[in-house]
């Protein structure tokens, strides 16, 4: 097994995760096999507590691993399945070695930080490593190993440590360090200054570890004279040095990679050298160049709570992009405050309401995805009804869905009581109830986590059509109240359909209005499972519907097959048969990041 670790230095947010994601994108098309860890030093045991506005979104895997966002970034770079051991955190780590000490495994010796923290970070990493994540048997040829945070913080000096140990531990050609650091540009002086990325290398080198190649983040390429120097100084040859500069989207980074000869170096560290392929890159070539050329504008509202920082919703906007992409559309996403869309507001701040309104109203299509807790519930309502009653296309997410089911109570069977036992115990009308799931993982609780099989019921419906007319399909589930199954005949009745249910029908996993051009809930998060190459099928229809696509699309999608002459790369179409799961879902395609309105230019963090 081979390790390449990607470390961060100057200031956190410089892009480790693309840049690990990129490294493992140009690795694969050289022919390797490509497995991913992230370290994230925080105590806490995986990220499921954390509040999105702390620490982003929590990205949810098959197994039912609560985990950080960079994992989402890995599985779709990569298109990889990673489980809830391929992160890596402070919390797990110390829970292991302490489980084992009240055992008595260390036979009366007392535990501390070196050996036993540093031994069981290094095991945890070579158990890991050897999990196979691509869906082939056998372990992969190389692990890609990001550490959170930045050089010289106090919470990753275990970590900092146990890795200096590793690389001595698998020995020279196995382990190859990647120092991803900032080289700014002083506006005054209007030069590329190199003293911070010197002092990190010194940091590092001083910690125990050496960077054999540095991946300099800057608005522009480095000059000449500017490596020269950091090579000099940082001992590290110039033919190892690149530059991460902004680029016009972030599929770009891997050719980045490529044009600069990233992979040769980090072969020759790896003793790989006699692996002769040149990265085959044409579908991110063509993909995006595409993205650049995209000029017909669809406009998505996303409704919720945490739009303040849009790594809340990372997966939800990537999915969007993916969509739009393979719809042949730029995407605008107006962030929607659910809360300014209420009455309170429309007091309290009329500007605000105002400006909320004119957003959801203009929108082409509007998206309500998943959060917990009351607030800003009755704007999600409002924005349903608003979504209904205008014929606008409408996508909710788990909560979104939840919310869809009790505006239809409240507005079209008059049950104006109707609500959810999460914001009130003693609804007179529940529609949506806790319904708790023992998790089948070691994660434990009450939460209904992880990949679960939702059937179609319906034959004929838009989601069935859209997931290439499949029997069933796997999607990711992150919650703990549903639909109230025993309400489910009088939401028939009133024509909402349960289209999509479990292999209990007490479970209810997707409804339609089928008069509406689009209008779907999903109690399932598809957006975790979206790929750049492989968007999810619900944003598709989303997107398809905004543009008026989605009769062309449905019919492609019953098919089998895209749209002939429509959705093409630059170099030529899709191959239907390499965008299915193994459930035959018709698929296919790609990225950004925000601010109030979204225009994804690609130069975020985040893939």
């Amino acid at each position: 097994m081979k390790y390449v670790l990607v470390t961060g230095g100057v200031v956190s947010g410089l892009g480790k995760g693309v840049t690990a994601s990129s490294i493992g994108v140009v690795l694969k098309a050289c022919g390797l096999r490509i497995t991913s860890i992230k370290i994230d030093p925080y105590l806490n045991t995986d990220a499921g507590t954390m509040s999105p506005f702390e620490h982003g979104e929590v990205f949810v895997l098959d197994d039912g691993g609560e985990v950080d966002l960079d994992l989402g970034n890995y599985e779709r770079f990569l298109d990889i399945k990673l489980t809830w051991d391929n992160n890596i955190t402070t919390g797990k780590i110390y829970q292991s070695v302490i489980d084992k000490e009240r055992k008595g495994e260390y036979l009366g010796k007392t535990v501390q930080v070196v050996p036993h923290i540093t031994n069981a970070i290094q095991d945890w990493i070579e158990r890991v490593a050897m999990i196979p994540v691509d869906g082939m048997d056998g372990p992969a040829d190389v692990c890609v190993i990001e550490l959170g945070g930045t050089i010289g913080d106090i919470e990753s000096m275990p970590f900092i440590e146990a890795l200096g140990q590793f690389s001595y531990r698998v020995g020279p050609g196995n382990f190859c360090l990647v120092h991803v650091s900032l080289v700014p540009v002083l506006n005054v002086v209007g030069e590329q200054k190199t003293k911070p990325t010197q002092h990190s290398v010194r940091g590092l080198r001083g910690l125990g570890l050496t960077p054999n190649i540095l991946a300099c983040r800057s608005t522009k390429e480095l000059e000449e004279n500017v490596k020269e120097k950091l090579s000099q100084f940082c001992h590290v040859p110039a033919a190892n040095i690149v530059t991460l500069y902004d680029v016009s989207n972030i599929w770009r980074i891997p050719l980045l990679l490529r044009d600069q000869k990233a992979h040769e170096a980090i072969l020759k560290v790896l003793n790989l050298e006699s692996f002769p392929r040149e990265p085959k890159l044409d579908e991110w070539v063509a993909r995006a160049t595409m993205f650049d050329t995209l000029q017909d504008i669809v406009r998505i509202a996303m409704v919720g709570k945490y739009t303040g920082l849009s790594d809340s919703y990372l997966s939800v906007l990537k999915a969007l992009l993916h969509a739009s992409v393979y719809c042949h559309r730029k995407l605008v996403v107006d962030w929607v405050a659910s809360t300014d869309l209420e009455d309170s507001t429309k007091i309290e701040a009329p500007d605000a309401y105002k400006a909320a309104w004119n957003l959801l109203k203009s929108a082409d299509g509007i998206l309500v995805p998943g959060g917990f807790g009351d607030r800003g519930v009755q704007g999600k309502i409002l924005a349903a009804k608003y979504a209904r009653e205008n014929n606008v296309p409408y996508l909710g997410i788990c909560l979104g869905m939840q919310m869809a089911v009790v505006e239809f109570a409240r507005h079209v069977m008059n049950l104006p009581h109707a609500n959810s036992t999460e914001f009130d115990p003693n609804a007179k009308t529940p529609c949506v109830i806790f319904m708790p799931e023992g998790s089948k993982t070691h994660m434990g609780g009450t939460m209904r986590l992880g990949s679960r099989r939702t059937f179609f019921k319906v034959a004929d419906c838009k989601s069935a059509k859209l997931y290439g007319n499949a029997d069933y399909v796997d999607e990711r589930h992150r919650h703990r109240y549903e639909v109230n199954p025993d309400m489910v005949p009088e939401f028939e009745n009133a024509g909402l359909k349960f289209v999509g249910k479990d292999e209990s029908d007490r479970r209810m996993e997707i409804i339609e209005i089928p008069n509406h051009q689009y209008f779907i809930g999903a109690q399932f998060h598809p957006e975790f499972k979206s790929r750049p190459a492989k968007p999810s099928p619900l944003f598709v229809g989303l997107i398809a519907a905004s543009s008026g696509q989605l009769d062309k699309v449905l019919q492609g999608c019953s098919n089998g097959h895209v749209i002939p002459g429509k959705h093409q790369f630059s170099n030529g179409p899709y191959t239907p048969a390499a965008h299915q799961n193994t459930n035959g879902h018709a698929k296919k395609l790609a990225n950004g990041v925000a601010n109030g309105t979204y225009y994804p230019n690609g130069n975020g963090v985040h893939a």
